[in-house]
């Protein structure tokens, strides 16, 4: 079963970079999602409030659900608020956006059980996608098109078993 799901890490270079890596994975861009407005792009996120994402389409019976949130905690500081990396600010925020109510619950109970494994509170927003925007084709498959580009994301993860 094809399913879709939007996950932001920080720059999102870094988080398409890793994912598209994955079997099971069948497509990835990069934009912008979560904000005030309808419309965004790099130089007005600030103002919009959107998020650096990536959309994940993904077949669900190589790569699930569980998985997927496996590697993205992974690549992630999940109790940094607003910074990932070297990257600070809103628009480099984690939080994973779903499309389907089945994805929510189990998106929230995965967070539930993890939560125990930290002393702090887990930062990442868990909310229906809203307000999304294809960043522009700069920025998608960035790393492919400039492999000494900026990561704050070990690429490598991808290849080792979780």
């Amino acid at each position: 079963m094809i399913k879709e799901v939007y996950l932001a890490g920080g720059c999102f270079w870094g988080v398409e970079g890793y994912f598209s890596q994955l079997n099971g994975v069948i497509g990835t861009k990069v934009g912008y999602s979560n904000g005030t407005t309808t419309e965004t792009n790099y130089q007005k996120i600030k103002s919009t409030d959107h998020a650096e994402v990536i959309y994940l389409k993904y077949d669900n019976e190589i790569l699930s659900l569980n998985d997927v949130l496996r590697h993205y905690f992974r690549i992630i500081d999940p109790v940094s608020v607003n910074k990932q990396g070297g990257d600070i600010g809103r628009q480099y925020r984690t939080g994973i956006y779903y499309v389907d109510e089945e994805t929510y619950r189990e998106v929230s109970d995965f967070i539930t059980i993890l939560q125990k494994e930290f002393s702090k509170k887990i930062a990442v927003e868990v909310e229906k996608v809203s307000n999304y925007v294809d960043a522009e084709e700069y920025h998608q498959k960035y790393l492919e098109k400039n492999p000494t580009g900026y990561c704050h994301v070990d690429l490598s993860l991808a290849k080792k078993s979780l």
